[in-house]
């Protein structure tokens, strides 16, 4: 079953009319001709700005994840992450436990309530929180942790959300990579975390341009975010615009922010959420080809999901072994002297000067993190990608390695 539909996922052999034919990007979306018709209806509507559309979005991806979730569109999963925090009532005192190996926006959200963010190492293998790490990590002022599910596979939740019950912590996943991923048959999104954040920014599994949803079961920190979501106005925009009566009255009932999503975004969403089975099957494919391709170089490949589980193939991240004869910098350059980009996720927190300078951060504290930084990158792997492209990538890297 699973061969079959990973068979399926293989693309037409159409060339892509709009990339220079000897470079290949990193990342591409896969924007098509439902999205742009959508975009043109919203257009014409003349609701451009937070509306039906938006609604829509969000009761779709609401239906999508099941579970009785309640979904709330933001203009960026950063917003999210913020909200997310918000709500559940970080502030300064406070630690959040966050992993070094993620975007500074996972531990920038901390700061901007006053807290303190607690950095921690990763995984040898998953390069997702270590368990051990986040452990060794609560305080008496621990109050939450954000585990960052890299580059689409899952963490190992059960061990994280023991612990939060056992210290009394909230857990917000950065789930920014994780759309759709499965744990143990279940979406992330579903687990058992308090609060769960996607992120649709253009080089995600699916995107709004900008943009990302939140997701929690607490129907009360769904209420305070939405309501933080618009400028802490205590009525939907979009119910007093359209009213057929007079509905100009609202309150202020805190000190919210801008973080609404626009229906011009949500047109984009809908579309792509109506793809993304057929997308996570595609970069699946290529992922087990790559697998398959560069078994015998001197590279460290991703760590594959348990059966039952699924992987979101946000990225696909290689190490290079002792041995391989180059160095990580000087295999990117020589891959973009053939044409192929090539990414790094991520330098690590701890490396980042104002992480590491307002919190008096050693490397020899994160050594996993350290280590996979000097060998990683990310090769190219996005749904427009045709196999042929891909065989361009092994090509150079057996070249490069062997």
């Amino acid at each position: 079953m699973a061969e079959q539909a990973l068979a399926a996922a293989k693309p037409s052999t159409d060339p892509i009319d709009d990339i220079p034919p000897r470079f290949l990007p990193f990342a591409l979306p896969d924007i098509g001709d439902e999205e742009i018709r959508a975009v043109s209806a919203c257009l014409r509507s003349g609701w451009v700005t937070t509306g039906p559309v938006t609604r829509n979005f969000e009761q779709e991806f609401r239906a999508y994840l099941g579970g009785d979730v309640e979904a709330i569109s933001v203009n960026s999963a950063t917003a999210g992450l913020h909200l997310a925090l918000e709500c559940v009532g970080i502030g300064p005192g406070d630690e959040v436990i966050v992993p070094t190996m993620t975007f500074t926006a996972t531990a920038e959200v901390v700061r901007y309530l006053g807290a303190r963010p607690v950095f921690v190492d990763v995984d040898p293998v998953t390069l997702n929180i270590s368990p051990a790490a986040l452990a060794a990590a609560i305080t008496p002022r621990t109050r939450a942790v954000m585990p960052v599910h890299y580059a689409g596979l899952a963490c190992d939740m059960d061990a994280i959300l023991a612990l939060a019950a056992r210290h009394g912590l909230r857990v917000i996943d950065d789930a920014a990579h994780a759309f759709p991923t499965r744990l143990d048959g279940k979406l992330v999104g579903t687990l058992g975390s308090d609060i769960t954040v996607f992120s649709f920014y253009a080089n995600k599994t699916m995107t709004t341009g900008e943009g990302g949803m939140v997701v929690t079961r607490d129907a009360e920190l769904a209420a305070r975010m939405r309501t933080m979501r618009l400028h802490g106005i205590s009525r939907d925009a979009f119910d007093r615009y359209t009213s057929r009566v007079p509905s100009w009255f609202y309150e202020v009932i805190a000190a919210g922010f801008k973080y609404n999503l626009t229906d011009i975004a949500s047109a984009i969403g809908i579309e792509q959420l109506r793809k993304i089975d057929r997308f996570q099957q595609r970069r699946s494919w290529l992922a087990q080809r790559y697998d398959e391709a560069l078994a015998e170089l001197p590279l460290q490949l991703p760590a594959r999901p348990e059966l039952g589980s699924t992987h979101a193939w946000h990225l696909y991240v290689i190490r290079l072994q002792k041995g391989a004869g180059i160095g990580r910098d000087e295999l990117i350059g020589e891959l973009a002297e053939r044409g192929i980009g090539t990414s790094v996720h991520f330098i690590p927190l701890h490396r980042q000067p104002y992480w590491r300078d307002s919190y008096g951060l050693n490397p020899d504290a994160f050594p996993v993190a350290e280590a996979s930084f000097e060998a990683m990158l990310t090769l190219p792997l996005y749904t427009r990608m045709l196999d042929s492209d891909q065989d361009r990538v092994v090509a150079a890297l057996h070249e490069l390695l062997s």
